[in-house]
């Protein structure tokens, strides 16, 4: 068909003014097929965190295969630990019931992932089905009685591994690593697609290292005991622990010779207030002033419900040491509410999916906010996924790596392959063996999705 000028003019003039025509990228990708499948493993000991006590894992694998425009295929894959007692903790329904109430959400997302229609960057396609899947959150509470609706920090970490594997896809069919994936030349939009006018031409790769940091040091994680009831011998107990922890690590560093040792205060929302979180630390610095300059910072010290709490601020506590959310964390509003509060710093996790992981880094990055990596004791491709994070993620202070400790079965097929990640020795993870396309997991590990 021929088009006059005249045509062309009135056609233009009916789009509405600031509006941008993008011209589709032949590098999209959409989705054709998603599987996904459980693991069980037992803890090799219990873990006492927040005042519950875990003792087993399940892993939910995800595959996830794509199609470019221009006719291009590959799998992807990526794991997570479902992390039930952390993501949908609950006084009123058992172990069993809110993972089994996961595993139903699981498989409802699982069908909304392989039915998307949206065809683009991952970060596009995650953008149409976060939404759809805090519905099917919705839905599978109302459909199962549940006496708790499943909170959206629970559906973010089962919608993580499809995320994930989305991502490790997207990487593959472009033989890149996932990292070498956030240009211009892959993706269409800037931040502020995700995030909102604010982010307006930042760009994501610049947000991100261009090179893997090759040398992460490692959190070791130091469980703790159910707390008292009573607040003043409860707030002693918290004082001696780190104390008496402190004492023990000194020792062996002196011993080894190591001089960069390093504390996280995980207080797990366990802190009744502010004050508490004040009065720990200084008693802490009264009594061992060298173990306090040793904190680098206190994670997620009260409630994870920020709007419920808004007499949390952390302002004060800031000014003694970094204060960063981990739970408080689902979505850009609620990081922006916890600066507002005081907090300082994020904690980024793979469990909250790769999508929020490189937007929220973007996120801290311009507000200049304290980072690190956490995991939900993550075995296997999940901290394969949680490496890659802290590698290329900028000014990261270390990374947490708990399932070494605690379910080290999981760990067994991969410790071989990945050396400097499964077998530490000297108190850091390296990221050497993770630079190939997707998230670094080569095929060969990765167990075969089923035919058709």
């Amino acid at each position: 068909m021929i088009v006059t000028r005249r045509q062309f003019l009135r056609q233009a003039s009916a789009i509405p003014i600031g509006v941008v025509i993008v011209a589709p990228k032949p590098t999209d990708i959409r989705i054709d097929e998603v599987v996904h499948g459980y693991e069980d493993y037992m803890y090799r000991a219990p873990y006492k965190f927040g005042g519950r006590v875990v003792d087993r894992v399940t892993l939910l694998n995800v595959h996830c295969r794509v199609t470019t425009r221009n006719g291009q295929t590959a799998w992807g894959f990526a794991s997570m630990t479902m992390g039930n007692m952390w993501a949908f903790p609950s006084a009123t329904m058992s172990y069993d019931t809110t993972l089994e109430a996961m595993k139903a959400l699981a498989s409802r997302i699982a069908r909304l992932a392989g039915d998307c229609p949206e065809i683009g960057h991952p970060l596009d396609i995650a953008h149409v089905l976060e939404p759809e899947c805090l519905k099917a959150a919705a839905e599978v509470s109302a459909e199962r009685k549940l006496t708790e609706p499943i909170p959206k920090l629970c559906t973010l970490v089962v919608a993580s591994p499809f995320d994930a594997a989305l991502h490790d896809a997207f990487g593959k069919v472009h033989r890149r690593n996932v990292y070498d994936t956030y240009g211009p030349d892959l993706m269409t939009h800037d931040v502020s697609r995700y995030l909102g006018p604010d982010f307006q031409g930042a760009r994501l790769d610049r947000a991100l290292r261009s090179k893997r940091r090759e040398r992460i040091p490692v959190f070791h994680s130091v469980g703790g005991l159910d707390p008292l009831e009573t607040r003043d011998v409860e707030l002693s107990w918290d004082v001696e622990r780190t104390l008496a922890i402190d004492r023990i690590a000194s020792a062996v560093q002196a011993e080894r010779r190591v001089a960069d040792l390093a504390y996280c205060l995980d207080f797990n929302e366990r802190c009744p207030d502010v004050q508490y979180v004040l009065e720990c630390l200084r008693r802490i610095r009264a009594r061992s002033p060298e173990g306090f300059k040793q904190i680098l910072y206190v994670e997620q010290p009260t409630a994870r419900n920020l709007q419920a709490n808004r007499q949390n601020v952390m302002h004060e506590a800031a000014r003694l040491r970094p204060v960063v959310i981990d739970e408080s964390l689902t979505d850009l509003e609620s990081l922006v509410l916890a600066r507002e509060m005081g907090y300082t710093g994020v904690a980024l996790k793979a469990c909250k999916g790769q999508s929020q992981t490189v937007l929220m880094a973007a996120a801290a990055q311009k507000y200049k906010l304290f980072l690190c990596v956490q995991d939900l004791t993550c075995p296997g491709a999940s901290l394969i996924h949680s490496v890659g994070i802290s590698a290329r993620v900028p000014a990261v202070a270390g990374i947490e790596a708990n399932a070494r400790q605690y379910v080290p079965a999981a760990n067994e097929p991969w410790r071989r392959r990945f050396p400097g990640i499964f077998t530490i020795t000297d108190g850091y993870i390296r990221s050497a063996d993770i630079g190939g396309p997707g998230l670094g997991i080569p095929d060969d590990m990765v167990p075969h999705p089923p035919s058709g």
